[in-house]
């Protein structure tokens, strides 16, 4: 599921100072575009062929450029150390596999070089907003949605080698007044180009 930051001004606020070549995961529509500085150069992968041809026009309406490419996460054309960011906002509850989503961004990012995110997370074990959380992901799959806000995140980035940084922890108002655990930040991708874990 792709959207937009909540709240707007933590999007802006890790949007607004990336530069360089930026490769953004499940870009969606465009959401994010307004808020990157005009001389980025953009590179968004797209796995929805119907959202890609809304991309292209907002990409062009943006102007400065940019680049709309098919593909999924958890296999990027893309070159290895050849982005200064990695953007992707509510995309790891919808790829297959969060461990080879992880280790392509590593792969493209160069040394050093950031991933932003921002995800919906796992509640704890045990709440009644966890068990909410795991009926939809089982449901999910019936409606095409393949969302799963019951993974935990933050953890697998860590085990992807990623150095958190510039973390945000927040609640959004969800159904029947459940709090739902969202993530916002940063992860740093090592300087040491080898597969690293944390624990």
């Amino acid at each position: 599921m792709t959207t937009s930051f909540q709240p707007a001004s933590l999007r802006a606020a890790l949007l607004g100072p990336l530069r360089g070549t930026v490769l953004e995961l499940g870009p969606g529509t465009g959401v994010n575009l307004p808020y990157y500085a005009p001389g980025v150069t953009w590179i968004g992968v797209e796995p929805d062929a119907r959202r890609r041809a809304r991309l292209a026009t907002a990409v062009a309406r943006r102007g400065g450029g940019g680049e709309v490419l098919a593909g999924r996460a958890e296999r990027l054309d893309v070159p290895a150390h050849s982005v200064d960011a990695v953007v992707a906002t509510f995309v790891l509850c919808s790829v297959d596999d969060v461990t080879a989503a992880l280790a392509e961004i590593r792969r493209v990012l160069r040394p050093g070089a950031r991933y932003v995110l921002a995800e919906h997370v796992a509640a704890p074990e045990g709440s009644w907003v966890r068990r909410g959380q795991d009926g939809w992901a089982r449901a999910s799959r019936w409606f095409g949605a393949q969302c799963r806000p019951n993974r935990s995140i933050g953890p697998a980035i860590e085990r992807a080698g990623f150095a958190l940084a510039e973390v945000h922890r927040f609640v959004v108002p969800g159904p029947l007044g459940a709090g739902i655990p969202h993530l916002a930040g940063a992860a740093v991708c090592p300087a040491d180009t080898g597969k690293g874990t944390t624990s």
